[in-house]
């Protein structure tokens, strides 16, 4: 039986809800979930003794509940003749002061200030069905209504879709009035107003509007977000900025629910925020292995990203996550990165804080009671700690961090926010030269030591690395690249004169200088913020065989190029990424290997190495 309307204005006419009922009949239909569903959140805003209003009953079996429950004063109205003789009849012995009156909810009887909460479960929905103006001068009488029916210090508590333009219409009335504006996604909830698409799911939410005494020179209006039932709300800057967090919540919903029942949506991920602080601690990669066969317990499991190693190509790169995906021997495998900034005790403790949120995202077909694995490397969740956060007017926000990687040994590295699974820097750390072990060591007592925690490290932050270890594979290719000259055995006691564009942390040259005792170096750099990152934190120092010039390596070349000068370097290397995230290539940037500047190297230098 079809008993929705055929077009979504059909909600507003009477008619129709007269007609909806005597085809109902008895049984109880509930809009956007069960008493079960909401009653966490009712019991929270609504008290027992206060007087409660609800608007557009229907033949809910909600104000029964909150009767039962204790609730003793609710007054209910539906302009439905026929429903209201019915809940009429159903209450009548069982619930005698339980009331039910028919009445047009924009035109109500009652006196002002007559109740302490409007309770509102799915009726705004129904009559806002669209932004004509005839629909917002109906709305705009009924919420005045609830305005005047309702106390100074009460609630009108409306459950809903939370639609664009129903939240956009409701927020922006209240707030105007100075109303206190709060919204509370329902913990689990489903849209249940369609029973045919049992597939289709949508979020609940219950806006919690507060009547506040009007005050000569009030404040901003409030705006607050809730996504557990007793967690601390998230206050936000405006209007705007509560509509795009509903707006993620419903596409997390939706998103869970693709994943669920139809998959093989490609390469998904998702940021799961905090629910006191709404900053981002978890970030989710859902990968799907269609070539893994189906057996019993291999359809989904979860992998703990150790902290420090999000940027490894296995765990940072979508080709690296398919292959571990692949080899786990499961069907879908959500990968879960920890965030900077954020605490975490243990891997239990994580485990515990993912079970139910994770599960959301389980395919089709898997059974309600299987138990989800989860992955890791090794037991423990890693090793970061942030030493340093700044921001350079070139390249935005950056932080300084020092993680545990492969074989327990401890990085620094240089990271910007904007792209934070990307390395812009890293140095090996060494052991505290004054840590007591290393007092025992006779042999090899000059070689440098890795450190074995955090701890270790001495109190001068640049004094901690290793220049003799380079991390990244591209310098080694570099400086392996350094056999091309001619007579590369005479290196170490040939003068050579380099030019490193892109300073970064200052890993490479440093290396370049340290290793060949005759080289002079020229690293140029167009963020100064580096120059200062670079001496402060990895070790980097000037001196008569290492310059830097702070200047855009582009100009920088082709204003020698254009000298017609002999070439002034023996070897160029080029060690600079791009800052825009949307080109293929991301190092170097495409101006780098543009024919016209290569023509520029070449007349500049004997040889030049790229990253």
């Amino acid at each position: 039986m079809n008993l929705l309307p055929k077009s979504s204005r059909e909600f507003a006419s009477a008619d129709y809800w007269e007609k909806f009922f005597q085809l109902r009949g008895r049984k109880a239909f509930e809009w956007y979930g069960s008493y079960l569903d909401l009653c966490a959140l009712l019991h929270k805003y609504i008290k027992s003794r206060e007087k409660v209003l609800v608007v557009g009953c229907g033949n809910s079996e909600l104000s029964e509940c909150l009767y039962d429950s204790g609730y003793q004063e609710i007054v209910n109205i539906d302009i439905s003749e026929v429903v209201i003789k019915q809940m009429q009849e159903r209450n009548a012995s069982r619930r005698p002061n339980l009331h039910f009156l028919k009445m047009d909810m924009t035109q109500m009887e009652f006196p002002d200030a007559a109740f302490q909460v409007v309770l509102d479960k799915g009726t705004l929905d129904a009559i806002l069905t669209d932004e004509e103006a005839q629909t917002l001068k109906q709305v705009d009488r009924m919420l005045a209504e609830v305005d005047r029916v309702l106390k100074v210090g009460g609630r009108y508590l409306c459950i809903s879709l939370a639609q664009e333009h129903v939240l956009k219409t409701v927020v922006k009335r209240f707030s105007q009035e100075g109303w206190m504006v709060r919204v509370h996604q329902v913990a689990g909830s489903r849209n249940l107003a369609s029973e045919a698409e049992s597939h289709f799911s949508m979020p609940v939410f219950v806006f919690i509007m507060t009547k506040l005494r009007q005050i000569p020179g009030q404040t901003s209006p409030i705006f607050e977000l809730c996504l557990q039932e007793w967690g601390q709300p998230i206050r936000l800057e405006s209007s705007k900025h509560l509509a795009e967090a509903v707006q993620e919540r419903q596409q997390y919903t939706w998103l869970c629910s693709q994943l669920r029942h139809k998959g093989g949506l490609g390469c998904v991920s998702l940021d799961l925020c905090s629910g006191d602080t709404g900053q981002p601690r978890y970030t989710l990669h859902v990968v799907d292995s269609p070539t893994v066969k189906p057996a019993r317990d291999n359809d989904f499991a979860i992998f703990i990203i150790p902290q420090g190693r999000e940027t490894e190509w296995l765990f940072g790169m979508d080709e690296g996550r398919k292959q571990l995906a692949l080899s786990s021997g499961y069907q879908r495998l959500v990968t879960v990165a920890l965030h900077r900034g954020q605490h975490y005790e243990d891997m239990s403790s994580i485990q515990d804080e993912l079970s139910t949120r994770v599960l959301e995202l389980a395919p089709a077909g898997m059974p309600a009671q299987q138990r989800v694995p989860f992955l890791s490397v090794g037991k423990d969740i890693g090793v970061r700690k942030v030493r340093h956060v700044d921001r350079s007017c070139l390249s935005g926000d950056y932080i300084i961090e020092d993680v545990q990687g492969e074989n327990k040994h401890f990085f620094r590295r240089l990271i910007f926010l904007s792209n934070r699974n990307v390395v812009q820097s890293e140095g090996r750390l060494l052991k505290n030269s004054c840590h007591k072990a290393q007092k025992k060591r006779k042999k090899d007592k000059n070689k440098p030591r890795p450190a074995d925690t955090l701890e270790d490290l001495p109190a001068v932050p640049g004094q901690s690395i290793d220049k003799s270890y380079l991390c990244c594979e591209h310098h080694k290719a570099m400086i392996a690249g350094l056999a091309l000259l001619q007579n590369p055995e005479l290196l170490l006691e040939t003068p050579l004169t380099l030019l490193v564009v892109g300073l970064g942390g200052g890993s490479l040259p440093i290396f370049v200088h340290d290793h060949f005792p005759k080289a002079y170096v020229d690293a140029v750099e167009i963020d100064p913020s580096m120059l200062d990152v670079a001496k402060r934190w990895f070790g980097f120092s000037l001196s008569e065989r290492m310059k830097v010039h702070i200047e855009d390596g582009l100009k920088y070349i082709s204003s020698r190029a254009e000298e017609k000068a002999p070439p002034s370097y023996d070897v160029i290397m080029f060690d600079v990424d791009s800052k825009d995230p949307a080109l293929g290539m991301s190092c170097p940037p495409p101006a780098f290997v543009d024919p016209s500047f290569l023509q520029k190297v070449s007349s500049s230098s004997t040889l030049c190495a790229e990253m």
